[in-house]
């Protein structure tokens, strides 16, 4: 398992770095600025989660517990709502793939904390 935590830390890294520039450089002049700040949360939230995957595959390590990895898969689930329902909704301004962005939101919490409680347990 912590080996595919990091692998998906290390790729959703890289796709969250890769929307980062692509809202920077190519989006910047493309967008309204309230859209451009949306992708930008979104692009800005999924970095901060790629890096959760890292803190998990590390964990893992520490605490065997099933909660410890249940955690990983919930900011992956968590990461592809909550920030591809932002860049969906600032791409395509179909407003209703904001109300995708809380459960995402809800998963990214949970995430954090079963992460909290694998260790605890641990």
């Amino acid at each position: 398992m912590t080996r595919t935590f990091a692998t998906l830390g290390a790729l959703s890294a890289f796709i969250a770095v890769m929307a980062g520039a692509f809202g920077a450089h190519f989006l910047k002049d493309r967008l309204s600025s309230n859209m451009l700040a949306t992708f930008e949360t979104g692009a800005r939230y999924h970095l901060y989660h790629a890096l959760a995957l890292f803190v998990v595959a590390w964990a893992a390590t520490q605490w065997t517990t099933p909660l410890v990895r249940r955690s990983g898969w919930l900011f992956v689930a968590g990461t592809g709502l909550f920030s591809g329902s932002l860049y969906v909704l600032a791409l395509t301004g179909v407003t209703w793939w904001g109300a995708v962005t809380p459960v995402g939101g809800v998963l990214l919490l949970a995430g954090w904390a079963t992460l909290a409680l694998g260790i605890m347990r641990s």
